[in-house]
């Protein structure tokens, strides 16, 4: 049926999912603050995380288990790296996160894991850059994770070079403000425009100038909220 939709009101409904997408791909949100983690991006988790339930729970610690062991015996095994980046930074999202929106402090040894890991799989240097572990660790580089605003800026710039479209540009463009970086900020916005049908590059644009926006307090960032006109 939304496939039928013709004219403005199909350009309308266009617009409409890009914004979502905006959202998803450059205002995340975390740890069940507007139900994300508990959503759309659990699937991030689709190797056997649970959200936090004690089943689920113990599933990824074996699995947490069993892939140290494969490390152990050989530090360069890429699928191993990978899945205990998004096991370990799953452990810590399960937790219930305290008043400031933030991982407790028990989850922060989990955190600091998964950082090693997804550091220790960017080192092999993989002939393709996994975008989807990338996502993990914009959540995991967060203002309410580990607050490394530079690693979320390359984890999302790397999803960017992968993904090459508009929506993780415009995630570039609001990690690369949270680190500073102006420059790199603008030219994603440019890249965001560009790769963007014409009809949707104002829409883009303003969705950019939005992600530059000032932090809100307690958050990772001023995202859109509602299609620009």
């Amino acid at each position: 049926m939304l496939f039928d939709l013709h004219g403005k009101r199909r350009r309308v409904v266009q617009a409409t999912y890009l914004t979502l997408a905006v959202l998803m791909g450059g205002g995340l949100v975390l740890f069940g603050i507007g139900g994300e983690v508990q959503g759309g991006l659990a699937d991030i988790f689709s190797s056997g995380s649970s959200g936090g339930s004690g089943d689920g729970n113990d599933i990824v610690e074996e699995r947490v288990g069993k892939n140290e062991e494969r490390v152990k015996a050989n530090p360069e095994d890429e699928a191993a790296r990978k899945e205990l980046a998004r096991d370990y930074y799953s452990l810590a999202a399960a937790l219930p996160v305290g008043q400031d929106g933030r991982v407790p402090a028990e989850g922060q040894d989990e955190l600091r894991k998964a950082d090693a890991n997804y550091r220790a799989y960017l080192a092999l240097e993989p002939e393709k850059p996994d975008a989807e572990l990338a996502l993990t660790a914009l959540q995991l580089y967060d203002p309410n994770a580990l607050n490394k605003p530079p690693e979320a800026k390359e984890a999302a710039a790397l999803r960017a070079r992968v993904k090459n479209d508009p929506e993780t540009y415009l995630a570039l463009v609001k990690y690369a403000t949270l680190a500073g970086d102006t420059r790199t900020a603008d030219l994603a916005t440019q890249k965001a425009v560009d790769l963007a049908p014409k009809k949707q590059r104002k829409a883009v644009k303003a969705a950019a100038e939005q992600a530059k926006a000032p932090a809100a307090p307690g958050g990772a960032g001023a995202v859109p909220t509602t299609p620009p006109p």
